[in-house]
């Protein structure tokens, strides 16, 4: 029999992408979403799994539910026999957790603990978290590896994936035959080559590459570059950007890791190399062949020079390498963004 895998936010951009994976690598998911994040499609399927159906051909289970939601989650594990958990869902806006850090704290770190008590009352013993690099905070040495200090973190939205993973290591920690794989990402970018599913921003996008898309596309007009006077190559802010598809085979490989009774294990995704804001523009104007306006604005707050991965542990351990280089991601999400110029 194939292994069931609960996928919690697996209609967003990152779990749409990890479900296809965990169907093509020979798993059974089933998703949970709330729509907080994600486009309702036909047949009460959300817009990213219908699409998903297509792809692979075959159906996807699907359960509208809320991850705070104690007695849904109750019978969903009475319902079903996982043997893992890919946990996604939660909020994930930076800047908006600044103004709502109370909504972030009660929807990712109460939502977390549901989960994981309903895991425990199942004995279900294996996850694994989206985790993020803005547990690190501002970076005191580069590139950042797993032992790089996590805590500092500038915002509310870091600060609860920093309090999740405690209480998963703790939990690892007083019960030996829990197993977690956290894993934390750097930025996710492109799009599935069909062009069928991608990220779809609701609003204005948070993240550099949809915007730069959408002024591409045509939907927006410009793109604000917040600062250009960092110490870097250009002035403008560097980060690590990965191809989603290498993301969500990251999970793949992380699944596996559970397998050996790993106890608690962290790992960075992300290619160990920095591009800077400009470069990624300039990237997209070779992918897309249109120009991209933009404009030099002050920097934001919170916002660091610098920041990519040392992604040798992932591979050394999880046999995970990141197979995709920066035009390549930046072609799949021209293509996303071509075929569905405003979103699903």
């Amino acid at each position: 029999m194939a292994e069931k895998i609960l996928v919690t936010g697996g209609a967003g951009y990152i779990g749409s992408h990890c479900v296809l994976e965990l169907v093509e690598a020979g798993y059974v998911p089933v998703v949970i979403d709330n729509f907080h994040n994600a486009i309702r499609g036909a047949d009460e399927l959300p817009e990213s799994l219908r699409r998903v159906q297509q792809i692979v051909r075959q159906p996807i289970l699907f359960q509208e539910m809320d991850i705070t939601d104690e007695a849904a989650l109750q019978e969903l594990f009475s319902k079903h026999h996982f043997s893992a958990v890919m946990h996604f869902a939660g909020l994930k806006a930076v800047g908006e957790s600044v103004q709502k850090p109370l909504e972030y704290y009660r929807v990712n770190l109460t939502g977390t603990i549901r989960l994981l008590e309903a895991m425990k009352a199942h004995g279900v013993r294996n996850v694994v978290f989206s985790s993020s690099a803005t547990v690190y905070g501002d970076p005191k040495y580069l590139p950042l590896d797993e032992n790089h200090p996590v805590g500092g973190c500038t915002n509310p939205y870091g600060k609860s994936k920093y309090f999740i993973e405690e209480m998963i290591r703790d939990l690892c920690k007083a019960e030996k035959d829990w197993n977690a794989v956290l894993l934390r990402y750097f930025n996710p970018i492109g799009a599935h080559e069909s062009g069928m599913i991608g990220e779809d921003p609701q609003g204005i996008p948070n993240n550099l590459m949809p915007y730069v898309a959408q002024v591409a596309v045509g939907r927006r007009e410009f793109l604000s570059v917040f600062g250009n006077d960092y110490k870097t190559d250009d002035g403008t802010g560097v980060r690590d950007y990965i191809h989603v598809v290498d993301l969500a085979k990251g999970h793949i490989a992380a699944l596996k890791k559970l397998k050996e009774n790993c106890g608690c294990k962290i790992y960075n995704l992300g290619t160990g190399t920095g591009y800077s804001v400009l470069q990624m523009v300039q990237a997209m104007e070779r992918a897309s062949g249109r120009e991209i306006k933009y404009k030099i604005t002050g920097r934001r707050e919170g916002d660091v020079a610098s920041c990519y991965a040392d992604p040798t542990l992932a591979e050394r351990e999880l046999g995970w390498k990141a197979a995709f280089g920066l035009d390549k991601m930046c072609e799949d999400l021209w293509r996303w963004q071509l075929q569905n110029p405003t979103g699903f």
